[in-house]
């Protein structure tokens, strides 16, 4: 887009400015915002004189009210930008009604607050004022109990788009005079959304006086008498600057012209107006940027709707409280859907869709089921064919035009456009008319212009459909020859990096890659799908790559694509080779989106789970079972989610399961210990932690023959029934256990007594891991015990961290002498010193001896120790790698190196870090 034709000091006159404007100080109106906002002045300067206050001299000021057209909703009452020597004489901020007495406007004595209340939006005025007074509690300036000491100079307001920043932004102008302290206090508009990004390089004094250029000579005044000073920087995210010139080109020169971003940064970084307070907002994904900038801001999130305002909401635009709720229980099966509706105008267009559908008899569930059937169901909707017409052709240029402008818009961040930006697109303001009758394109509110899609996702959605709709006549791809990106793209790591709104345009991509939603948009628009984007993602990256495009992006992100598709043959597609699979849960959309992609993984061979907290319900719920076929009835959306994930464990190819670091309810783990009882579940590998899991985790794998290796961590507390399942799981005849690793167990030395006594009935446990764990030397001496058994097959062992010390030694040393079968000893971290390496030494000079690996890290080893060590090297044949490190040894180092040079030395290792795990 260029704009370099527009001028610095030029004052554009808005449209709804009646006749010309004869104070030197010039009205203008805010430039849209997410769903409908207030009306307010550019900069407002305001002063509660106590000398004077003389009346506005006749024919000073033109009212700025325009007559209002029908169905369209009330102007709010303006605030104006005064001259100083003008700010002087009045009383506070002037809020005019709209409305004139002999030509001069009248002034409003109501406070702000009221005002705004009355005229936002007027059929949902309490839920809208509800809203921003919530937040506006957040805002410590605007606070009479918060002392002037105490309140952050810089307030950032984030969240996600269409959530009501920058209306919040405005009802801070408007209260900003209400709680200033002060008698001079001024406040200015800056918004990143169009102007600021078109202008050219000006002074600092130019920029804040943009529309107002009479101002210029008396700014740098009003800023320097003024006590409060306010300035909001409005829609961050939409400020168009390379990266890094916002952190190194600062300028603090009032008049040295420079771009807008740079002088914005500067402002942000308090090197023009530094005691002046700072209001910005941002969308999420330039909070990081912004922060870069900004010293000890406060962020406040701005959440939108909260629950209880969609509730509201909806049984006030579905009339029928029985259709109202059905739709909202419909809705929050979708959590991105749900997630959305915290935008006003996502929850309007939903209400506007259910309300249509549920009057015809229809199921809502399929609208709701993802983000891209409610998209696709609201734009279809707009234009249907009569009962028995024909598809309407005539709609196909506007379409084309449509997503052209949209993905056009995507690629270069723009929301905002005007003429001037159809032009490279060959696109005429006509062709777009059909989709600004029907609301899918909304007209600023403040440039008439200029127009915006009527939601982010909205735009995004249109967007994706450009990649995947062909019309006729089309000879070449039409991004080609603009500044529009391939398929591939979307999907790249770094380009998302640069722009995160890519994300959402992929999932809406794959969603139109659904057959049944494809032939939707044919029959409504006469156009063709192609699915061939979907084709190329598919495509591997280079011969010697196995993974296709769209895994670049992680295998969350892609499970979020596929789901968006519904598409099971998709998946299956996608996923045919996925051997491996590692994923991270966080939110609900991720259960819902993993629950549904991992049952299509046919060859799945090995899964991690890490499961947040929240995720899962915490609390205790039911488990029923259906009294025909005995299966298990859930009340709870997530656990069903979860048992349907869960149920990949019976996947005959699934070898390896690693819940770990994951907060599992007691049912949730049921549920899966279910399906590992299931019959073609043939799980090798099982590495849990919670310790909820253990006892019906060892209930589910007594007996399981394909179980070779388990791993059960996290702290355990009450260990005496985990040592009894144990145990019986091992003495079971069918057990085919090979290593067992259990730490952080703090059981008494008598619940050890229940685990050991059984490797003498055991014949496959070959590893045995208690690291972290409480052992003790009492516990360790009842271990030594079960392993000096002649049928114990115990070959590995580590009691690393069990608190050790040298009173045990003595029966390992007999144990090492006795015992034909253990090779590999770790005892590092346990207090044993040189006289406990002494009495080891004993048995490790057995002939009969077989140990081949011994860690004795950090076990206070010194001098003395050394020397017995390096005596045993000598005649030891079996021993191989020894690890000495984090000993304090520097004094017995000699006695190791004259080992080393014993022509009978046969270690091969020494001071080497040996894995403390022994099946490392």
């Amino acid at each position: 887009m260029s704009h370099n034709s527009q001028k610095i000091g030029t004052t554009r006159c808005p449209p709804w400015v009646s006749g010309r404007v004869k104070s030197p100080s010039m009205p203008w109106a805010f430039p849209a915002t997410e769903g409908r906002t207030l009306q307010l002045g550019r900069a407002a300067s305001a002063v509660q004189g106590r000398e004077s206050q003389k009346a506005i001299p006749s024919g000073t000021w033109r009212s700025p009210c325009r007559k209002r057209q029908v169905g369209e909703l009330p102007l709010m009452p303006q605030i104006w930008c005064l001259r100083a020597y003008e700010v002087n004489r009045l009383p506070g901020i002037l809020c005019f009604s709209g409305e004139e007495e002999d030509g001069k406007p009248s002034v409003l004595e109501h406070q702000p607050a009221s005002a705004w209340k009355s005229t936002f939006w007027p059929e949902d005025s309490d839920i809208f004022h509800d809203v921003t007074q919530r937040n506006q509690k957040l805002i410590p300036f605007l606070s009479p109990q918060t002392g002037p000491e105490a309140r952050p100079r810089t307030v950032v307001l984030h969240g996600a788009a269409g959530v009501g920043k920058t209306t919040q932004a405005k009802r801070t102008l408007l209260d900003w005079s209400e709680f200033s302290q002060s008698p001079l206090h001024c406040a200015f508009y800056l918004s990143c959304r169009e102007e600021l990004n078109h202008m050219i390089p000006c002074t600092f004094t130019e920029l804040i006086s943009k529309d107002c250029p009479e101002m210029q000579d008396d700014a740098l005044e009003v800023l320097t008498q003024a006590e409060n000073v306010l300035f909001v920087v409005d829609g961050f995210e939409e400020l168009k600057v390379p990266a890094g010139v916002l952190i190194h080109d600062i300028c603090s020169d009032w008049n040295q012209k420079k771009p807008v971003p740079v002088l914005l940064s500067s402002l942000l970084k308090r090197k023009m107006v530094a005691k002046a307070t700072l209001l910005v907002t941002t969308r999420r994904e330039a909070l990081r940027e912004l922060l870069l900038l900004v010293e000890q801001p406060l962020l406040v999130e701005v959440e939108g709707f909260s629950e209880a305002d969609r509730v509201l909401f909806f049984l006030r635009h579905l009339e029928d409280t029985d259709q109202a709720l059905r739709a909202l229980d419909t809705v929050k099966h979708s959590p991105a859907l749900f997630h959305l509706c915290a935008a006003p105008a996502v929850c309007q267009l939903l209400c506007a869709s259910l309300k249509l559908l549920m009057d015809g008899g229809e199921d809502p569930g399929l609208a709701c089921q993802t983000t891209t059937s409610l998209f696709l169901r609201f734009l279809c909707d707009q234009f249907t064919p009569a009962p028995g017409g024909h598809p309407q052709h005539y709609l196909r240029r506007p379409l084309k035009a449509l997503c052209l402008l949209a993905a056009q818009g995507l690629w270069t961040q723009v929301s905002l456009f005007d003429t001037e930006d159809l032009e490279p697109l060959e696109v005429e303001e006509a062709d777009l008319r059909p989709f600004l009758d029907k609301h899918v394109l909304q007209r600023d509110r403040d440039h008439e212009d200029c127009f915006s899609f009527i939601h982010l996702s909205m735009q995004q959605f249109l967007a994706a459909a450009f990649y995947i709709l062909r019309f006729p006549g089309d000879s070449e791809w039409q991004g080609s020859t603009l500044d529009i990106r391939g398929v591939r793209e979307l999907f790249s790591t770094e380009a998302r990096a640069r722009n995160p709104q890519l994300a959402q345009a992929g999932h809406f991509l794959w969603g139109l890659l659904n057959g049944a939603r494809a032939r939707e948009l044919e029959a409504t628009f006469g156009c063709q799908v192609s699915l061939e984007a979907g084709q190329e993602l598919l495509k591997r990256t280079s011969e010697e790559e196995e993974e296709p495009v769209l895994w670049a992006v992680g295998l969350l992100e892609v499970f979020h694509c596929l789901y968006e598709s519904q598409d099971s043959e998709l998946v299956s597609k996608a996923t045919a080779a996925l051997k491996d699979a590692s994923l991270h849960l966080t939110t609900s959309q991720d259960l819902l989106s993993c629950s549904f992609c991992l049952q299509h993984c046919q060859d799945l061979q090995r899964l991690s789970l890490r499961v947040a907290k929240g995720v899962l319900p915490e609390e205790e719920v039911a488990l029923e079972l259906d009294a025909l076929d005995g299966s298990v009835v859930l009340n709870s959306e997530p656990l069903c989610l979860w048992m349907d994930l869960c149920s990949v464990v019976s996947n005959k190819n699934l070898r390896a399961l690693d819940i770990s670091r994951s907060f599992l309810s007691e049912p949730a783990v049921r549920l899966l210990c279910d399906c590992m009882t299931h019959i073609s579940c043939r799980l090798q590998t099982v590495t849990i932690f919670p310790e909820t899991a253990y006892q019906d985790l060892c209930l589910a794998l007594v007996g399981k023959t394909t179980l070779t290796h388990l791993t059960l961590g996290g702290s355990v507390l009450e260990a005496q029934m985990l040592m009894l399942l144990l145990g019986e799981t091992l003495k079971h005849n069918r057990c085919r256990l090979q290593c067992l690793r259990l730490g952080l167990c703090s059981a008494p030395t008598l619940h050890w007594s229940y685990l050991f006594l059984t490797l003498q009935f055991n014949h496959s446990l070959t590893c045995l891991d208690l690291s972290d764990s409480q052992l003790l030397d009492g516990g360790a001496k009842l271990l030594c015990a079960g392993l000096r058994h002649p049928t114990c097959p115990v070959q590995r062992l580590s009691l690393e961290n069990c608190q050790l010390t040298e009173a045990c030694c003595k029966e390992v040393s007999v144990t090492l002498v006795v015992s034909q079968k253990l090779t590999h000893l770790c005892l590092a971290k346990n207090d044993l010193g040189d006289n406990g390496v002494e009495t080891l030494c004993e048995g490790l000079r057995y002939p009969y001896c077989r140990l081949q690996a011994l860690v004795l890290r950090d076990c206070n080893v010194g001098k003395r120790g050394c020397r017995q060590l390096s005596t045993l090297l000598r005649d030891n044949w079996s021993l191989t790698h020894l690890d000495l490190g984090l000993n304090p040894i520097a004094a017995g180092l000699w006695f190791l190196c004259d080992a080393l040079r014993n022509p009978n030395f046969h270690l091969k290792y020494l001071g080497w870090h040996l894995p403390s795990t022994p099946w490392d």
